[in-house]
């Protein structure tokens, strides 16, 4: 009879287990700034997020423009980018996190919010970016990270809505219609 009993528990736990890690949200977590300071993503409430995983030496550096431009377009109040530095692609951030910063003033006038250098796939891959990459943490879709620049749209309650290669222009189409919904 306890046996039976501990089988019933079980059979009710694990699939409870399973949709409690599928409610966690992106307001669930806490990264580190560039300049080492903790931000709590819940400060984030109420707004569309765009994250994208960074690189200061990448065919795709350029993109850092447009996520400017798209930054000062719609920024504010209903909508915010983050950038995540990564090394995670043929060594293409090597640069230190106050180095990673002023590269992205100086050449591209980035003001949009950059957090600290962080891994985005393998045996080290960051939790928040475990959370993005995979359906039975986000709820949504699996979602491998295949380069830099990847951009991540996230919802004003803090569900993930969609990914776009990183080859796709931050400024584009699909992003902008997200943001006038």
């Amino acid at each position: 009879m306890k046996y039976l009993f501990v089988f019933v528990l079980l059979t009710f736990l694990f699939p409870l287990q399973g949709r409690l890690q599928q409610l966690k949200s992106f307001y669930d977590f806490t990264v580190k700034t560039i300049a080492d300071e903790d931000f709590n993503l819940s400060s984030l409430k109420g707004k569309k997020v765009l994250v994208v995983n960074t690189a200061s030496k990448c065919g795709f550096t350029h993109q850092y423009g447009e996520l400017e431009k798209l930054y000062k377009e719609y920024g504010g109040e209903k909508f915010i980018i983050i950038g995540f530095p990564a090394n995670n692609f043929l060594h293409q951030e090597p640069g230190s996190n106050e180095e990673i910063e002023t590269f992205c003033r100086v050449n591209y006038g980035v003001t949009f919010p950059m957090m600290a250098k962080i891994s985005v796939k393998g045996k080290d891959i960051h939790p928040l970016y475990q959370w993005l990459t995979q359906k039975s943490m986000n709820g949504v879709m699996d979602a491998e990270i295949k380069w830099n620049f990847q951009k991540f749209l996230i919802d004003e309650n803090g569900r993930f809505v969609d990914v776009l290669a990183p080859k796709e222009s931050p400024y584009n189409d699909r992003i902008i219609s997200w943001l006038k919904e």
